[in-house]
């Protein structure tokens, strides 16, 4: 993967779960900024079995540069959760 710069909108974060997500109520990319104030993207299902989420980025997502750190969490419809490992990104200042 190339570097992911700071206001970047042609981005798509993708998480594997490595559950089955038949039948979820909701999923969710769950991130921390660099300057530690977290947040949650809704997240879309892309393959079920495979349990893979995602989330296309629109203006102002990628607001900060440093290392953000992004992790999955899901919902089922009987109200059993799950999250996943975080995965660390450094976030580069565009011209880097």
């Amino acid at each position: 993967m190339g570097k992911i710069f700071k206001g970047q909108t042609a981005l798509r974060i993708t998480l594997k779960t490595f559950c089955d997500l038949e039948g979820i109520k909701s999923a969710a990319i769950k991130y921390r900024k660099p300057n530690r104030k977290t947040g949650d993207f809704s997240a879309a299902v892309g393959d079920v079995a495979q349990g893979v989420i995602f989330y296309e980025c629109i203006e102002g997502d990628i607001d900060a540069s440093g290392w953000w750190a992004f992790w999955a969490s899901v919902t089922f419809a009987d109200g059993r959760t799950a999250v996943g490992e975080v995965a660390k990104v450094f976030v580069w200042n565009e011209g880097k």
